[in-house]
């Protein structure tokens, strides 16, 4: 197969490079229009309690979302700014969409006790359509930001969404400033040469525009979360610039030993090819997990990024040999070099943890165990505008309410819905729970009853109420929504999902590698130590973040939780990838093997001719990881923080000491497998090998 794909690269290498240059157009033409189409309904889990209660109100309730503004400044209750405020709520009231406006200066609640602030909450008419809901919120946005005064700043509701979809816009154009540059010189300085160091960078481009394109379908299908822009861009950069650089670096050496052009792309792609595809599919398996959950967003990001994954493993295997075949002849051969000299130091790391095995598993095991112990106490949640950079404006309308207004002023409420018929008791019982809490009748005849949320939108208070009213009600048709139901019942489909989660992907992780491998030891051996690197980088992520150690030099700060979409995607992508690095380990391995070297020299060799370029792919992937955390939200940057350590514990720790101080440990029973499954293996097992290479022609001849 794999050689099949090279044969069609090397014989038409124009076509298939117009193939991707059409594509590339198309992902950033089309695909760039996903950003209009993001969606900030992370929480929502179809068939539970909060959501079916908010469809509900969509429904039936005459009163839709609403956004809000803030007017601060020494003037605001001035003769001056307040004519304008007047003026423009009476505005607002009048355009179509708008359902009401109060008077900030006569509501109470709405002017701020210091007087340097007032509240404008426009709320909208229930039952617009998107192109409706737009058409309105644009023009109350263009009208608030009339009137002239300190600080005027609008958001929630549907705006917040639109203005995340911006925020991550921008976040991708500045990290790919960053990253691409940077990415470039390291290539630089692994090859020596910008031919060679370009070609990985042309096959990242057209990852991103894979990125691009498949979020742009897949929105057309389901909601789109603002987090997929940064996380399928990091992720489908930093892939392609992996499985390119491994490409290169072993065609490089093909070329050492092989005369013919076409025929080193052929050895190249049978051999590294075999790896490259392995490492895709098991990233993309990965993913599969994300898939158990009923999650919508988690659903999306799993086919989103393993969509990308696959986009990028693709053009490594077809675009890749094409752009060799056509260029290729000009890239200098790896330098030869003295018996012993190559990869000296990965050589000289194996041995070390052969020799001393025991002490090695005694020292990095529990090492990367106490990293991992905060997991225990790691809490999560919707999170904020504090989690937004302080530049967006929906951050600054959060700070300026804070800085004014008393705790929990705009915090969504926890919103009751008692539909008809209700029992009158547990009606009157549950609003008892805030005597002063708002109800109104809705058409149809139920009841909604809107609690304010004591302290944050998500904290202990507000969700230990949801839990409340829910034990409260019995069995009488009562149904609690708003963000903190949506937290709660996020949680438990967690709590509920994630064992056949883990159990679906560690299944088809075992399947891949025995594939891979012929060994049913290996693959649990690569499970193991990848949960011990993965768990480290996951702990040092909630005592930065959650426990706010070190986080201002992120520029973030204790948040108390993680946001809800981090740890997900944190344990999913960064498992994915330490399989491409065992992958890259264990191909080398396994070659030596089967060029008849012993259980130990195997390992030996197979580090040494691996090594660098596990490193130089860590270290570019870390580049690309590290570049998103510069756009300063809040979940991207844990996000980006967990996957940048994940990728370099476990390049380095795991996969340079762990992975030969473990192999040495399990000996020759490490590539064991059953006899009837080692038949298994021979019979469906991917083997491709390169062919004997072709002997170079004497110079001069």
């Amino acid at each position: 197969m794999l050689t099949a794909l090279a044969r069609t690269a090397t014989r038409r290498p124009l076509t298939m490079i117009l193939f991707w240059a059409l594509f590339l157009l198309l992902g950033f033409g089309l695909g760039t229009g996903v950003f209009a189409r993001l969606s900030d309904n992370v929480p929502e889990v179809p068939g539970t309690e909060s959501e079916s209660a908010a469809r509900y109100l969509d429904r039936v309730d005459p009163v839709g979302e609403s956004i809000t503004a803030v007017v601060a400044g020494s003037g605001v209750t001035g003769a001056e700014i307040r004519g304008q405020v007047e003026a423009a709520v009476t505005e607002l009231r009048d355009i179509a969409g708008v359902a009401a406006v109060p008077d900030p200066y006569t509501t109470p609640g709405l002017t701020s006790e210091d007087g340097r602030a007032v509240l404008i909450p426009v709320t909208l008419e229930g039952g617009l359509d998107d192109d409706g809901e737009k058409e309105t919120v644009d023009a109350a946005v263009d009208r608030v930001h009339e009137i002239e005064a300190p600080e005027v700043h609008v958001s929630g509701g549907p705006l917040l969404g639109t203005q995340l979809g911006g925020q991550a816009q921008k976040d991708v154009l500045n990290a790919e400033l960053i990253s691409l540059p940077v990415v470039l010189v390291l290539l630089l300085v692994i090859f020596g040469g910008l031919r060679a160091a370009g070609l990985p960078l042309l096959v990242a481009v057209s990852g991103i525009a894979g990125a691009f394109l498949a979020l742009f379908v897949f929105s057309y299908l389901t909601d789109i979360s603002v987090f997929a822009i940064q996380v399928t861009t990091m992720l489908g950069l930093g892939l392609a610039v992996d499985y390119a650089l491994l490409m290169l670096v072993r065609f490089r050496e093909e070329r050492r030993t092989t005369a013919d052009l076409a025929e080193a792309v052929h050895r190249t792609v049978a051999a590294a090819g075999r790896t490259v595809l392995f490492s895709g599919l098991t990233v993309a398996v990965s993913l599969t997990g994300l898939l158990v959950f009923p999650s919508v967003f988690l659903r999306s990001m799993g086919l989103a990024v393993a969509a990308v994954v696959v986009i990028d493993m693709l053009a490594a295997l077809t675009l890749l040999p094409a752009l060799l075949m056509r260029f290729g002849g000009k890239i200098p051969p790896a330098k030869e070099r003295p018996e012993g000299e190559e990869g000296r130091v990965f050589a000289r790391l194996a041995r070390f943890a052969a020799r001393r095995r025991v002490a090695v598993l005694a020292v990095v095991v529990p090492a990367l165990l106490v990293l991992a112990l905060p997991v225990a106490g790691m809490r999560i949640n919707t999170g904020d505008a504090n989690q937004l950079p302080a530049s967006s404006e929906a951050r600054q309308l959060f700070d300026t309410v804070d800085a004014h207004f008393p705790a929990g002023t705009g915090v969504a409420p926890v919103t009751v819905v008692m539909k008809p018929g209700t029992d009158p008791a547990v009606a009157e019982r549950v609003q008892a729970l805030s005597p002063g809490a708002e109800t109104r009748r809705l058409p149809g005849g139920a009841d909604v009853l809107e609690i304010p949320s004591p302290g944050t939108v998500d904290g202990d208070t507000a969700t230990d109420l949801v839990k409340e009213i829910r034990e409260l009600r019995g069995g009488e048709s009562v149904e609690v929504t708003g963000p903190a139901a949506q937290l709660v019942d996020f949680r438990d489909m967690l709590s509920e999902r994630t064992p056949w989660a883990a159990l679906t992907v560690l299944a088809g992780i075992f399947l891949l590698l025995f594939a891979f491998t012929g060994s049913v030891l290996l693959p649990l051996r690569t499970i193991a130590t990848t949960l011990l690197s993965l768990g480290a980088a996951l702990g040092v992520v909630v005592w930065v973040f959650q426990d706010g150690h070190l986080a201002g030099l992120l520029g973030s700060e204790e948040l108390g939780a993680l946001s809800l979409t981090a740890p997900p995607l944190i344990i999913a992508i960064a498992f994915g990838l330490a399989m491409d690095y065992e992958l890259f380990i264990l191909a080398r391995m396994r070659e030596a093997r089967q060029q008849g070297e012993d259980e130990r020299e195997a390992v030996v060799t197979g580090l040494r001719r691996s090594g660098r370029v596990v490193t130089c792919a860590a270290l570019l992937l870390a580049v690309v990881f590290a570049a998103f955390m510069t756009g300063g939200f809040a979940p991207i940057l844990q996000i980006g923080l967990g996957l940048t350590l994940a990728v370099l514990i476990d390049a380095t720790i795991v996969r340079m000491l762990l992975v030969p101080a473990t192999m040495m440990l399990l000996g020759r029973y490490a590539w064991w497998a059953p006899k009837p499954l080692r038949r298994v293996h021979d019979r469906i097992g991917l083997s491709e090998e390169p062919p004997a290479p072709a002997p170079r022609e004497p110079a001069g001849v």
